[in-house]
């Protein structure tokens, strides 16, 4: 076990890698560009589209409203990642990891928005009349028969990631903190989440989208507010954290306390790293829930998608990011969800650790919601809407054992099926490129028309 622990590790390390990272950063940069900066140009009709997006247009195709569908990819990308993650990547990149994970967002957008419009553009019709889409149907429709390997492997390694990345890894995260925090054993804890989840998915869509446009918005905003507390008590504070973000960002950060100090690189790669496993901008995942939404636009549909990537890493992370920063959390030696729950336990004595708890418990609970659904609709491009009912089943089962598991190993080889993940989608985004700019430059031109 060791060494095939070793050979998975060794794996990871190059699919993670620079050249992965530059790969991602270079595809956002290049869409940004070719887009001409539109997605940032564009961030305040994004949020109209959003809000608009509670009641689509009549007769439009989907299951769900556009808001449910971001709702629904918002559910799977705010998780443990804008807590643990960006927790981690300050206490082994720095403050400046921050400024980088402000980066891979901006560029990010593009490749949301990108994702989107080509996973609503050659979205189908299912057996059941669902509208689907994603990756493997923009390869398919979008690139033509001899690419269709390409969506084949996408759907293949998403389908396998999600018990995982969206599943073992965040019911286990769950366990953990009820165990650490209120003394629940990690078995209640599987059967209660197990049950849950089940309920959840005899619904399919259109359930996981109606508890996740009331359960995201909720704990988003509570934790924003819970940080806004944090930052107005250490308001005095907040200068000299924006200064260590951007000093740190292009010079090295010296030890201090328990920090041990980080290269410019440390600050980049997991900055970068950490950024696109909380939005993750690249995987094209977001492109499945988005392809469920009533629109009769493509575009439209971009601009309410991209918006996932602007409110997961430039606010919530963010938020977490100040929060570690202005209590002087960040540099005392912890890690993770440790390291999140010091910082607001520093605020907040005898409630704020208990309170991070409850946050990790229902970002992760929503991530399972949202994974499983991008779970089902790749088994199902593979083998057809037959597998739905087995597969809702076994991913239920998954939540439990994942409770009660050590994961050590499951978290290594789902990380590295989400690099997997990421390089049919790139390549497609790269080609498909063309498709994107022609679409947005005609709608556009009409809405100016």
């Amino acid at each position: 076990m060791e060494a095939l622990t070793q050979f998975v590790s060794a794996i990871n390390g190059i699919v993670w890698g620079p050249p992965m990272l530059v790969l991602i950063l270079g595809t956002g940069l290049f869409l940004q560009i070719r887009l001409k900066l539109m997605p940032i140009a564009k961030i305040g009709t994004g949020f109209a589209m959003v809000w608009q997006g509670r009641k689509p247009a009549a007769d439009a195709p989907g299951e769900i409203t556009p808001f449910a569908a971001l709702m629904t990819a918002l559910a799977a990308t705010v998780g443990t990642g804008n807590i643990a993650g960006v927790a981690t990547a300050i206490a082994v990149g720095g403050p400046g990891a921050l400024f980088w994970m402000w980066m891979t967002a901006l560029v990010g957008m593009a490749t949301k928005y990108a994702e989107v419009v080509l996973a609503v553009h050659y979205r189908e019709t299912d057996a059941n009349g669902e509208q689907v889409g994603g990756p493997m149907y923009a390869v398919k429709n979008g690139l033509g028969a001899k690419w269709r390997w390409l969506g084949a492997a996408f759907a293949l390694f998403g389908g396998l990631a999600g018990f995982g990345i969206g599943n073992m890894v965040q019911s286990n995260s769950i366990a953990e903190a009820m165990q650490a925090s209120f003394g629940i054993n990690p078995w209640v804890t599987g059967v209660v989440l197990a049950a849950l989840t089940g309920f959840v998915l005899l619904g399919g869509v259109k359930r996981i989208g109606a508890v996740a446009e009331k359960l995201v918005p909720f704990m988003c905003i509570a934790y924003i507010a819970a940080s806004l507390v944090v930052l107005g008590l250490y308001a005095d504070k907040i200068p000299d954290a924006l200064t260590l973000i951007f000093s740190h960002a292009f010079s090295p950060a010296a030890a201090t306390g328990g920090f041990a100090g980080a290269a410019i690189m440390m600050a980049i790669r997991y900055g970068v790293a950490r950024g696109i496993f909380s939005n993750e901008a690249g995987l094209g995942t977001a492109g499945i829930a988005q392809a469920a939404g009533q629109s009769k636009n493509a575009v439209e549909s971009g601009l309410v998608g991209m918006m996932g990537t602007f409110i997961d890493t430039l606010i919530v992370c963010t938020m977490t990011g100040l929060v570690l920063i202005v209590t002087g959390a960040w540099s005392s030696g912890l890690s993770g969800a440790a390291l999140s729950s010091s910082a607001f336990a520093t605020a907040f004595p005898g409630v704020g650790a208990g309170f991070l708890a409850i946050s990790l418990a229902v970002f992760a609970y929503t991530t399972i919601l949202g994974w499983a659904y991008y779970g089902e609709k790749c088994w199902e491009y593979l083998f057809g809407t037959a597998v739905e009912k087995p597969y809702r089943a076994l991913w239920t089962i998954f939540v439990l054992i994942g409770a009660v598991s050590q994961l050590d190993f499951v978290w290594l080889v789902a990380d590295t099926l989400n690099a997997f993940m990421a390089l049919p989608n790139l390549v497609s985004l790269l080609l498909l490129s063309p498709i994107v700019a022609k679409l947005t430059q005609d709608y556009f031109a009409g809405r100016r028309g």
